[in-house]
């Protein structure tokens, strides 16, 4: 006899419309799982024709009672309506990122929003002080809709295989490069664009409420004030103490506080800038330096911040895993329009923040970016009350920021432990990975405190995760016919992604080493 593959559906819909199976998850979310099986059926001549709902048929279910036949027919539909049996690994009902698949066009907006605009905008007129009006313009403008494109591939490419869902950023890029080829291409950036922006997050965030506090107290509170080191460790903590909820679903009302915050801020932060009167001796030429290859290595770092602004890519197949999908309601639909209205939000904070930051306050702009611009030009020339608020808003978002993007970071850890002890991570254990990766992140944030370097960097050393990989991607799993304008199209696209990626990070290194020879040793004040 030949055995038949085996199927468990762990529940049965009530409807042909119903969606996917779901069990419950360690975390009491639900989420949808595959399994052994009880169902076999005998060897048959025509075996190759055999397919998940030939065996229910009228003749097989004539001598069946009612409720079994209905069973067996809601079954049959729903296999009909699925078309494909998605092949779910097990082990994913118990990792933070795809244990509750219950999200929606809402959630998918919220989590984009909040990886889409942060810290990282308050620092592009510090790229427009090295690029000038017409560079800095033509450069955000390009790498906007560039990956605006990229995030759309992204989107498509998450159920481009019948059957089975890519439900990280890895395993994307394995699928397309090979198992080896695409741990070392996409690990690597991605876990370093997670650590990196934690690391950035604690920074900005750290000395936002240092300032903040200072604005409130005033003199009142100037006897013993907190360093900025122990600011740093406050902000840390309470990014762990946000860090325990279970998944990336339950974050959802977070990211829709960072997102709120993040507009709001961003919006105050260059309308008060513009509504007051400019310094005197403001310039709008680029910052000259005295080599023509610093001049270079700083222009290139400037482009590398332009790039770190969007630094979302990494997350986007994590957030289009917690949503249910069947063939007729694929998950890409509702992912699609909730990025669309993110990044339209998104377009109307970059771009005033950049250009009325820049007009406001041209090269004279402190490599802090916005806040200390603010801070340093206008602190008895606003409302404190204002100001104080603009600064806790940042506070908020950073806080909210921090837990999505340290979220496949979890998973990694989750994922490691998981598959040596074939169990879900413990409260205690999954506690204690979090508080491990919110330290170190501490401490890499005290050694490397050079904020507006950091971020060129960032910026270089990930730009294939948002600008090139994707590209690439869609080439070898679509395959497009060779030589047409979609295949020129993408190679040129991934190509140049790589190539800007290289000199970015030169740049970016550049400006590091350069703050840091200035500095030579961090001693905060």
């Amino acid at each position: 006899m030949e055995e038949r593959p085996e199927t468990e559906l762990i529940s049965i819909p009530a409807t042909p419309r119903a969606s996917t199976p779901e069990i419950l998850t360690p975390s009491g979310q639900r989420s949808p799982r595959g399994g052994g099986g009880h169902t076999s059926t005998g060897a048959s001549k025509d075996a190759k024709s055999w397919t998940p709902t030939s065996f229910i048929s009228p003749r097989f279910l004539s001598p069946i009672g009612t409720p079994m036949k209905r069973v067996l027919v809601n079954m049959k539909g729903y296999l009909e309506e699925v078309g494909h049996l998605t092949k779910l690994n097990p082990q994913d009902a118990w990792l933070p990122i795809t244990e509750s698949r219950n999200g929606n066009a809402h959630y998918a907006a919220f989590h984009n929003l909040n990886a889409g605009i942060g810290f990282q905008a308050l620092v592009l007129p510090v790229a427009f002080s090295f690029l000038g009006w017409s560079w800095g313009i033509i450069s955000l403008t390009i790498a906007y809709f560039w990956q605006l494109y990229t995030l759309w591939i992204l989107v498509q490419l998450h159920e481009a295989v019948p059957g089975k869902r890519y439900n990280r950023y890895v395993e994307l890029a394995q699928a397309a490069f090979g198992e080896r080829l695409g741990v070392w291409l996409a690990l690597f950036p991605t876990v370093y664009l997670s650590a990196g922006t934690a690391t950035a997050l604690i920074l900005v965030g750290g000395e936002t409420m240092k300032l903040f506090f200072q604005i409130v107290c005033g003199p009142l509170c100037s006897s013993n004030p907190l360093t900025t080191v122990e600011w740093y460790l406050v902000f840390t903590s309470l990014c762990i103490v946000l860090s325990q909820l279970p998944n990336l679903n339950s974050i959802a009302g977070l990211s829709l506080v960072g997102a709120v915050t993040a507009i709001t801020y961003a919006t105050m932060a260059w309308v008060l800038s513009v509504s007051q009167p400019r310094p005197p001796s403001i310039s709008y030429e680029p910052i000259s330096l005295p080599s023509y290859s610093a001049s270079l290595f700083s222009v290139l770092n400037a482009m590398g911040i332009i790039a770190f602004t969007f630094r979302g890519h990494n997350l986007v197949l994590e957030i289009q895993s917690t949503m249910p999908s069947t063939f007729k309601h694929p998950a890409h639909v509702p992912m699609w329009k909730g990025a669309k209205v993110a990044y339209f939000f998104i377009a109307l904070c970059l771009f005033p923040i950049a250009i009325g930051g820049f007009w406001a306050y041209g090269s004279l702009m402190p490599s802090g970016g916005m806040l200390s611009a603010l801070y340093a030009f206008h602190i008895h020339d606003i409302p404190r009350g204002l100001l104080a608020m603009t600064f806790l808003l940042v506070v908020f978002n950073c806080l909210s920021s921090f837990q999505i993007y340290s979220m496949p970071a979890f998973d990694s850890f989750e994922a490691g432990y998981t598959s040596r002890t074939n169990k879900p991570c413990s409260i205690w254990v999954r506690s204690g990975f979090r508080i491990f990766f919110g330290f170190v992140s501490f401490f890499i944030g005290v050694a490397l405190p050079f904020l507006s370097s950091l971020a060129g960097l960032l910026g270089g050393l990930t730009l294939p995760v948002t600008f090139a990989y994707p590209c690439f991607m869609w080439v070898l799993i679509k395959k497009p016919t060779k030589y047409s304008f979609n295949w020129y199209f993408n190679w040129i696209l991934g190509w140049l992604g790589v190539a800007f990626s290289l000199a970015f990070s030169i740049g970016g290194i550049w400006s590091m080493v350069n703050n840091g020879l200035k500095l030579r040793f961090f001693k905060p004040n």
